[in-house]
């Protein structure tokens, strides 16, 4: 039983730790657990109307990183459990049969966690002396971990601010309309810098899945908004007479279809094109397609 105990801790610490890579380090982006966890919180927001505005996003992460700091507690609770209390010394005052050998476990762990070294409790057993440093270390890359996590979605964020802003300049201009009589060298560029800023936000959705769940207050930042008048770009600029902008209409659709498909793989739930997936965008995010 102990040694079950034992191997259920460490699949428990592993678990937490291999979630703590995919959200962070792994291309993808997104942790099987942390990424549940902040879809759950998403569906739970969406449903009562987004009540709680841009905290939707930085809530869900805290919730994530809470998670991790259960895991790795727990985990490290079911290794210290079997040796609790045997396997310590305890500081005169501290008697160990005050409390449950669970608690006890918990207690240690979380202590050691946090890196706190009371030193009210020290292991005497050889493979938990060993024990005790690593989870220490595993702390501390719980704690670096999550630091750096709330600070590299920003970048993403001001990237995605940006091309909405770009794009509802765009509009209010009503470029679309003029884009065919517009010079070509000058529509194609405006074409281009907008198909390389759509890549850009599908990159940052592969790899900072939870920047979707950051709900924009302001509609005029709000991609979800805009981003359906790009599409009415791309559909103006395949109709002119000079090839130079149809080519750089036809990388923007292109730019514009792989978004769709990542926003359809991980996020919504829509036909396969992309009038269908930015529309369905935009109700996620309680925005009016600006189409």
């Amino acid at each position: 039983m102990d040694v079950l105990t034992t191997l259920l801790g460490i699949a428990i610490v592993l678990v937490g730790l291999w979630d703590m890579y995919h959200s962070l380090l792994h291309p993808s982006g997104t942790g099987a657990l942390g990424g549940r966890v902040q879809a759950g919180i998403w569906w739970i927001s969406r449903r009562t109307g987004h009540r709680f505005g841009s905290a939707v996003g930085p809530g869900s992460m805290i919730t994530v990183v809470v998670l991790w700091v259960l895991l790795q507690g727990v985990g490290w609770a079911l290794v210290y459990l079997p040796h609790v209390p045997g396997g310590f010394t305890y500081s005169p005052g501290v008697d160990p049969a005050d409390y449950p050998d669970v608690v006890g476990a918990l207690y240690i762990s979380l202590v050691t966690l946090a890196t706190l070294g009371f030193g009210d409790v020290v292991a005497t057993n050889p493979w938990i002396r060993l024990a005790t440093p690593l989870e220490a270390l595993t702390g501390f890359a719980l704690l670096t971990a999550a630091l750096t996590w709330f600070t590299q979605i920003y970048p993403p964020l001001s990237r995605r601010r940006s091309l909405a802003l770009e794009l509802k300049f765009l509009a209010e201009v009503d470029y679309a309309d003029g884009i065919v009589e517009e010079h070509p060298v000058t529509a194609a560029r405006v074409l281009d810098g907008l198909a390389a800023e759509v890549a850009k936000a599908r990159i940052d959705f592969t790899q900072h899945g939870e920047t979707y769940y950051f709900q924009e207050e302001d509609p005029d930042l709000s991609l979800a908004h805009h981003l359906p008048y790009a599409l009415e770009l791309r559909d103006r600029a395949v109709a002119s007479p000079h090839p130079q902008v149809r080519r750089s209409a036809r990388r923007l659709g292109l730019a514009l279809e792989q978004l769709g498909l990542k926003l359809r793989e991980d996020f919504v739930s829509a036909e396969e094109t992309p009038e269908e997936t930015f529309a369905a965008y935009a109700a996620d995010h309680l925005r009016e397609s600006s189409r």
